[in-house]
């Protein structure tokens, strides 16, 4: 049979990744039940993030300048036999009751690691197979994926454990990543030709990593666009990587509750990546970034830490997780159109880098902050009970709620602010689309320049 091609193979490939991403899904869940069950802290949880980040973010430039060199469709298949071969390796320690936390610090630094080749790949790799128009429209069906994962696998995760338990759960997630690999060894992925700013960007290892960097330097809507995100990501992941110990605090360590909140934001998701595949994103995609960052924090993240029941966890997860494929999406489909298809993994691996560098600070920070400061603080009695108490509640996860209604603030004050500055508002106007080239065949092996 022959192998897929354009749109096809960008389906079939979509279609593994989200089978890996729903066995990834239901692992992290699982987990996250494990860890915080041994340590009852946050400090825990906010850890297992940042060691996953840190990586990520610490080794995208020289990733960026690899994945334009070498075949992408190789590049994306290495990473989910590393994916695979990680799990594998905490299903054998698990199994044989050695597990402990410091081998999930470690194994979340080596998947990020390849993960740091992972998604440029993927991302440069679309460029080349579907058109420009279809550009949102695939961060869409990307967005969908992710997000259909999370809606069923807290609920499935959680369904699981008191059949198969966490040692049936990894096994499922191994399965998943031969799922994804096996899509990625069928269709045909085409590496794209050479532009002329790929032919400036050719030089030692070093210089092609800093590439991206000096790329986007010379083009400052870009650079202030991904400022945005990264001040905005701050903020979140300072709110965020403490909302699971929130629940499970608020709720006297209800799996099921953490489960429905998860999988509403899934549902969220889902919504959000349709609607964006099928509508293609408005015309002018930076007001869709901007609005729809501060609406993500003002209906989001601010009302999570507020609320104080399960109805209105769902619906503010919900809701701020249906805002965010349309704006991440758009922002795709802005890069997408404005940086040529040969570059890509040198300029989107800077573009990460820039828009995440502060995130493992901020996840960092989170966990001691909930646990030594705020957590105690809105305890009763406690230095900020009165003031913040009749908005979030006193008592265990009232101090997280507030870091999370901190979080959604800033994101909406940043979000509005950058809307003020012309140079941004403008990015689309400022910089103009890339030529359009073909792409020739991904026969190459990897190393071929």
């Amino acid at each position: 049979m022959r192998p897929p091609s354009g749109m096809s193979a960008f389906t079939v490939v979509w279609a593994g990744q989200l089978v890996s991403l729903l066995g990834s899904a239901m692992t992290q869940f699982g987990l996250t039940l494990y860890v915080f069950k041994q340590t009852e802290a946050a400090t825990s949880l906010a850890l297992m993030g940042f060691f996953t980040v840190l990586p990520l973010i610490a080794f995208s430039p020289i990733a960026g300048a690899l994945v334009d060199r070498w075949n992408r469709k190789l590049v994306m298949m290495f990473s989910d036999i590393a994916g695979g071969t990680v799990g594998t390796l905490i299903f054998l320690l698990y199994s044989s009751g050695h597990l402990q936390l410091w081998h999930l610090y470690v194994g979340g630094f080596v998947i990020g690691a390849f993960q740091a080749f992972q998604w440029p790949a993927y991302s440069a790799a679309i460029s080349t197979m579907i058109p420009k128009a279809h550009y949102a429209r695939a961060s869409g069906m990307m967005s969908l994926a992710e997000s259909a994962s999370n809606i069923s696998a807290p609920i499935l995760a959680v369904a699981l454990l008191g059949l198969i338990g966490l040692q049936g759960i990894l096994l499922v997630d191994i399965a998943s990543f031969l799922v994804a690999m096996g899509t990625l060894i069928w269709v045909r992925i085409p590496q794209p030709t050479t532009s002329k700013e790929g032919q400036e960007a050719q030089g030692s290892l070093l210089q092609e990593s800093l590439f991206g960097f000096r790329y986007i330097l010379a083009r400052p809507p870009l650079l202030g666009l991904q400022t945005v995100f990264l001040f905005v990501n701050l903020a979140q992941n300072f709110g965020f990587t403490v909302m699971a110990a929130m629940i499970l605090s608020r709720t006297g360590y209800n799996q099921l509750a953490l489960g429905s909140v998860e999988s509403a934001a899934g549902l969220g998701g889902v919504l959000g990546g349709v609607l964006l595949a099928l509508w293609g994103g408005p015309r002018n995609k930076v007001n869709a970034v901007l609005f729809g960052m501060a609406l993500g924090g003002l209906l989001g993240a601010v009302p999570m830490g507020l609320g104080q029941s399960l109805p209105v966890w769902m619906g503010a997860a919900l809701i701020g997780s249906l805002i965010g494929p349309i704006l991440n999406g758009c922002n795709q489909a802005i890069w997408q159109a404005k940086v040529p298809p040969d570059i890509q993994g040198k300029v989107f691996a800077a573009r990460r880098m820039i828009a995440w560098m502060a995130s493992p600070l901020a996840m960092l920070l989170a966990g001691p902050a909930a646990d030594r400061f705020f957590t105690p603080a809105l305890m009763p009695g406690g230095p900020l009970a009165e003031v913040f108490g009749p908005w979030v509640g006193v008592g265990p996860g009232a101090g997280m709620g507030l870091m999370l209604v901190l979080a959604g603030l800033t994101e909406a004050a940043i979000a509005l602010l950058a809307y003020a500055l012309p140079f941004i508002r403008q990015a689309e106007r400022l910089i103009p689309d890339h030529e359009a080239a073909p792409s020739r065949s991904a026969s190459s092996p990897m190393g071929a320049s």
